[in-house]
């Protein structure tokens, strides 16, 4: 019913214990409500003086604000420390899926990871709210109030205790059917946004294919099949609840009838016998509540899962055997008979590659779509950790991986579609450079070919971009990550993972023109399957079904005429 891995978040169990004294006190002003209601009452239909059913009245009133008051304060004390929490596991989330790299967002989805980090974590908060002071009260409340009515009579006592467990044995019985029509319902809404945000990202090129319609009823169909998972969730939820009511009010009609043979009988005298027909429905209320909450926060709990099941990923180890490593003309980056296979495959992703890399130069790396171009630019940065038996070095340095902290302070990494966060436009261009100036910056833009943009927009450089704020097209986010390498001229490795594989001949174009000029004074690894890159390249890697089937200079490779050139001719490139 509750992730346990919720104590281990930090200051949860002091949060709890706060909790806990309050749902305490609110338990005993239940009972104080009950209690002088009851006498109230009683007082009245004994027709006693005004004085001895207006006192009782009172307290009454007080206990009956002071239990929502406190309703209050555990919602006002939980909420920051839950709004903080959720706000960490954000950032813990996003900075573990950089590490991760690109290879995470492949196994999980783009869609998936989106959904994740903003509507996910948004789950998981109304959870963290709702199931921990439900769980304190179902825990507290019920169990002072059996004792307090202990006291007063056995016998209901008893058949209270008896029937509780049996609710919460058929409650748990109906909650494992909802949870695993809820993982059902999960997994088609992960599904679903995978396919809606990759769908949305290539919209352009379903259109221009004349796919966009096959693709839409695509989405439809994923949507038809989350919706029919929903409902039947909702159908399980809303039978457990009529269930859960239709026994405690069984309950409470069972616990009034005795009392009322308790009451014609003389065994029993009308104040306790009230007092504990007003506290039976209080008994069963923290159950009915949260057995209502319950199944409104599956999802968070859900979503919980998936978002600790990531940052609980272990990491490529960081062994930082290269400490103040910096790229210079004369530094070199070995690939020695380096295979790489992903989790869960027997096939290699990569296969007995070799490469040896000197200086600054511009390397491209180019071959047919899932040749393994973007896991070797993931090898590359660190990302990814090659099996073992290889041999990867930086000047003469042998090393596991290359998820080294000197080498990764070494590099820029630009990818299909560069992240863009909710934030100013300039902080997302000084993402690599904390400190950068203004000057500098406005210099990045106009290198990077935005400057009559920037001009456009109405707080210009304070503009807010990224996630729920002002948009940006494909194009636009590329130049904004060539700003930051322009920005930052310290980094002198650049890894272009397919940059401009979504964007038009047209875009491509304009944006090839600004793009060059960073290569000057860099290491580049340029991985691409449109070949009119491979004219600004020194060295080129072919890479056909995981292995560097052919590498040199386009010159030597072309004079070859081997699998360079029957690419080339098959992708109808000219020649150079």
């Amino acid at each position: 019913m509750i992730d346990k891995r919720l104590l281990a978040l930090p200051g949860m169990r002091r949060y709890m214990v706060i909790l806990g004294i309050l749902v305490f006190v609110q338990a005993v002003a239940v009972i104080v409500q009950a209690r002088f209601l009851s006498v109230a009452i009683v007082n009245l239909w004994n027709l006693e003086p005004l004085n001895s059913i207006l006192e009782p009245g009172i307290i009454f009133a007080v206990a009956f604000l002071c239990r929502h008051l406190l309703t209050v304060a555990e919602n006002r004390v939980f909420f920051p420390f839950v709004e903080k929490t959720s706000g960490d596991m954000r950032e813990k989330l996003m900075a573990k899926i950089f590490h991760l790299g690109p290879a995470e967002i492949e196994k999980q989805g783009t869609g998936n990871i989106v959904t994740m980090a903003l509507e996910g974590i948004d789950k998981v908060q109304t959870y963290l709210m709702l199931v921990i002071i439900k769980i304190l009260d179902m825990s507290i409340t019920p169990w002072l109030i059996l004792l307090y009515i202990l006291f007063l009579r056995w016998e209901q006592a008893i058949f209270l205790f008896i029937i509780f467990p049996v609710i919460i044995l058929f409650m748990v019985i109906l909650g494992l059917a909802a949870q695993s029509k809820a993982d059902r319902q999960y997994e088609g809404y992960q599904r679903l946004s995978n396919h809606f945000v990759d769908t949305l990202r290539g919209l352009s090129t379903l259109k221009q294919l004349g796919l966009s319609k096959r693709y839409a009823d695509n989405v439809y169909d994923v949507s038809e099949s989350y919706r029919k998972e929903t409902m039947s969730t909702l159908r399980i939820a809303l039978t457990s609840t009529f269930a859960l009511d239709f026994f405690t009010t069984l309950s409470i009609a069972v616990v009034a009838v005795f009392l009322g043979f308790g009451l014609m009988d003389g065994k029993v005298t009308l104040l306790p016998a009230l007092t504990i027909l007003v506290l039976a429905p209080e008994y069963f209320l923290p159950i009915r509540n949260f057995a209502n909450d319950y199944h409104a926060t599956l999802n968070g709990k859900n979503a919980l899962s998936a978002v600790l099941e990531i940052l609980n990923e272990p990491e490529v180890g960081d062994t930082d055997k290269l400490a103040d490593f910096k790229w210079q003309a004369d530094a070199n980056l070995t690939l020695k008979h380096m295979n790489f296979t992903y989790p869960n495959t027997d096939k290699p992703a990569l296969k007995d590659v070799s490469v040896s890399i000197s200086g600054m130069k511009k390397v491209g790396i180019i071959g047919a779509s899932g040749s393994g171009k973007s896991t070797l630019i993931n090898i590359i940065g660190g990302f990814l950790a090659p099996d073992q038996g290889g041999q990867v070095a930086l000047n003469g340095h042998e090393l596991p991986h290359l998820n080294q902290k000197a080498w990764q302070k070494n590099f820029l990494y630009i990818p299909q579609n560069p992240y863009l966060f909710h934030a100013t436009l300039a902080q997302n261009i000084a993402f690599y450079v904390t400190n950068a100036s203004p000057a500098s910056i406005n210099q990045a833009v106009s290198k990077a070919g935005l400057a009559d943009w920037v001009a456009t927009l109405p707080d210009g450089l304070d503009t807010m971009i990224g996630e729920g704020a002002r948009t940006v097209s494909g194009g636009q986010a590329q130049r904004i990550a060539l700003a930051r390498a322009f920005l930052d001229t310290n980094r002198k490795v650049l890894l272009f993972d397919e940059p401009t594989a979504h964007l038009d001949i047209e875009t491509e174009a304009a944006l090839k023109k600004d793009i060059l000029p960073v290569f000057d004074n860099h290491l580049v690894f340029f991985a691409t399957h449109r070949l009119h890159w491979i004219g600004e390249m020194d060295y080129v890697l072919v890479v056909d079904h995981g292995q560097v089937v052919e590498q040199g200079t386009p010159a030597e490779l072309t004079a070859k005429n081997g699998e360079y050139v029957k690419l080339r001719s098959e992708m109808g490139a000219p020649e150079l």
